[in-house]
């Protein structure tokens, strides 16, 4: 290369002014390294290595009320028009006669169609429109969590795509850098091996693809990179609301990585605002926002007790548990909700620490963003994503989630990765800073993989999850009321009757203290009452579902333990001491409000007969047969009816 050639390659490098940290650093990394499929393919035997145990696991959380009970989903490619017109809870809503009771709806229907696809390609033929059996459907379970990882691997590979081409282009090993941090973190073990959250990995993925064509479009001037790009912001839109970050991330990356001006840049994201007024329209006159005041149930309204500033201090506060489980993911918890987090206010030093910390990453964004720094891409990818859920702009109705970290954990990586080229500039990339940085990125690996693989195990199902996490969140009403849920159904396969009575014991202790952190938890009174009734204490049962009736009137699971009630009461607190007369009139009241239930009948017409009313004993056997005739009862109740009518 001649003297004049260099000079003009020193020229152009200084009139494009690229960001700092895509500067090319002094040392290299062995070229071999750089290699994009290489990197791409050590980061998919880390994901496989790290969520591989997933695969076996069952559905947990939302998948139950997402996708078990969702009629729509176990109709297959038949039911993806209702999806697409539908909130995400509509199935829900309607099998519990309930109103919508979250905040402006939601409306992610992109997840629910890969639902479908699935339901429609790999479900039992028995499965296909039985959406009680899904659940023992192993094979589809198992197929929806492969397909989660793969997902999530696809994402990372895209993100480490844009990274080298947009971000690091001098730099690709910061590149891999930062999506080994991204994906190793067992702050998304949630995302991953919670089958309802592939959501978040949709809206990542079409969130990076939207990037990747916009930065290709600034390059080729291709009218069909534009049209790709814009079809895949409005994918990410239906995948999760928060692309609308992208109205902020695109003209910023055009301005720090692309040359363009501020006002050139701002312009540039103007299709994107257009597709974005597109999806509001269509959004709102699908899943229409209730103009509903503030929610007055505690669990979707975390702050609805809060006094005076305290919900503020306490959204502030809790930016910090992020920017916690970030740094050290230890304990983690699938629910933050109340009391978990208590409610602080403004004299408590992690509210002003809160403050201090995010206004520092705003200056810094500043600074790096008039030095057009790669930092200043991390730090905004970081808030603005964090700004979404902070509960500051608008109810999610919750406390704060693992989830919900996920997109910001992106400018988190980057920052993160920066950091060790920064440490490694500093000290000159001497061998020895590289062994130190080496053995300090392969103790986080190793860390990672045993903290992310022994948590997948917890979401195995809902019985897992829950009885380890009421350790870690003991003071989370949901986390306790699930607990005492869990150690019930456990109860249902111990033979030993010492074991069931434990279990029961166990779940009666975390259900007291559900209850006991809120008194309004409908759901905790409802499964006490079940503990209670099988302690055999009936009538604190019936007092439990009583309290549970007040609260939600409507409750669907409320008739059928009352008719358990009555049957239970009939049989062992009046049949077995003769009180005939009582337990009919016990099960009457049953009857009342199920009068199809063959067991009640069965028994309201065996105590008639006690009673010498052979009239009233026939037209219950008679109901039976008309009722269920395909009843295992009813062929019973025909020969009784025979017999009665044929005894004096």
């Amino acid at each position: 290369m001649s003297k004049n050639q260099l000079k003009k390659e020193k020229h152009a490098a200084k009139q494009t002014k690229a960001p700092k940290a895509i500067a090319k650093p002094k040392t290299q990394t062995t070229s071999w390294l750089n290699n994009f499929w290489l990197q791409a393919s050590l980061i998919t035997v880390i994901c496989l290595l790290f969520y591989a145990n997933t695969f076996r696991n069952g559905y947990a959380v939302d998948d139950f009320l997402v996708i078990e009970n969702n009629e729509a989903i176990n109709k297959g490619i038949a039911g993806i028009p209702k999806l697409l017109t539908s909130d995400i809870f509509d199935s829900y809503y309607q099998k519990y006669n309930a109103d919508n009771r979250l905040s402006g709806g939601r409306y992610r229907p992109l997840s629910l169609v890969t639902f479908a696809i699935e339901q429609q390609l790999f479900a039992k033929p028995n499965n296909k429109t039985s959406p009680s059996s899904i659940v023992n459907d192993t094979k589809l379970t198992y197929v929806r969590h492969v397909n989660n990882v793969l997902l999530y691997i696809i994402s990372i590979i895209v993100l480490l795509y844009f990274l080298r081409q947009v971000v690091f282009t001098s730099t690709p090993w910061l590149a891999f850098l930062t999506v080994l941090f991204f994906s190793i973190h067992p702050i998304h073990t949630e995302v991953v091996a919670n089958i309802k959250s592939r959501d978040e990995i949709l809206s990542l993925l079409l969130i990076t693809l939207t990037l990747i064509k916009t930065h290709h479009y600034y390059n080729s001037r291709n009218l069909k990179d534009s049209i790709v790009a814009l079809l895949c912001f409005f994918l990410a839109l239906l995948a999760k609301e928060y692309a609308v970050s992208l109205l902020v991330i695109i003209p910023l990356m055009a301005y720090l990585f692309k040359q363009q001006t501020q006002l050139q840049s701002l312009k540039s994201v103007l299709p994107f605002v257009a597709v974005f007024i597109l999806y509001v329209l269509m959004r709102y006159s699908i899943v229409p926002f209730t103009g509903k005041g503030e929610d007055d149930e505690l669990l979707n309204n975390p702050y609805l007790l809060a006094e005076g500033w305290q919900a503020l201090a306490t959204k502030i506060a809790t930016l910090m548990q992020y920017v916690k489980l970030l740094l050290f993911p230890h304990p983690l918890s699938v629910d933050y909700s109340y009391q978990q987090i208590p409610y602080t206010n403004f004299t408590d030093a992690i509210t002003w620490f809160s403050i201090l910390f995010h206004v520092s990453l705003l200056a810094a964004f500043v600074y790096c963003y008039q030095k057009k720094h790669v930092l200043a891409f991390a730090i905004a990818f970081y808030l603005i994503n964090l700004l979404l859920v902070s509960n500051l702009l608008f109810p999610i109705g919750a406390t704060m989630g693992e989830r919900l970290i996920y997109h910001s954990s992106v400018g988190f990586s980057i920052a993160f990765a920066y950091l060790i080229h920064w440490l490694l500039h500093y000290f000159k990339a001497t061998l020895q800073a590289k062994l130190i940085a080496g053995s300090v990125i392969a103790v986080i690996v190793v860390l990672s993989a045993i903290k992310t693989t022994n948590r997948n195990k917890d979401w195995e199902s809902n019985n897992t999850l829950y009885r380890t996490d009421v350790l870690s969140a003991e003071n989370s009403a949901v986390t306790n009321a699930n607990a005492g849920s869990a150690y019930l159904e456990l109860v249902s396969i111990q033979n030993n009757q010492t074991d069931k009575v434990a279990m029961l014991n166990k779940a009666m202790q975390y259900l007291n203290n559900a209850i006991s952190i809120y008194p309004g938890y409908t759901l905790a009174y409802i499964n006490r009452g079940n503990v209670f009734f099988q302690l055999g204490e009936l009538e604190r049962a019936k007092q439990d579902w009583d309290t549970a009736k007040q609260q939600y009137p409507t409750h669907p699971q409320l008739p059928g333990l009352y008719v358990s009630y009555y049957i239970n009461t009939a049989v062992n607190n009046y049949g077995s001491k003769g009180l005939y007369n009582d337990a009919i009139n016990a099960l009457n009241k049953g009857a009342a409000i199920d009068p199809k239930n063959s067991i009640l009948l069965f028994n309201l017409g065996f105590y008639y007969n006690l009673v010498g009313n052979k009239k009233e004993a026939i037209h219950a056997f008679q109901k039976i047969i008309d009722f269920n005739p395909s009843d295992t009862l009813a062929a019973k109740c025909a020969s009784y009816i025979d017999i009665l009518k044929r005894t004096p």
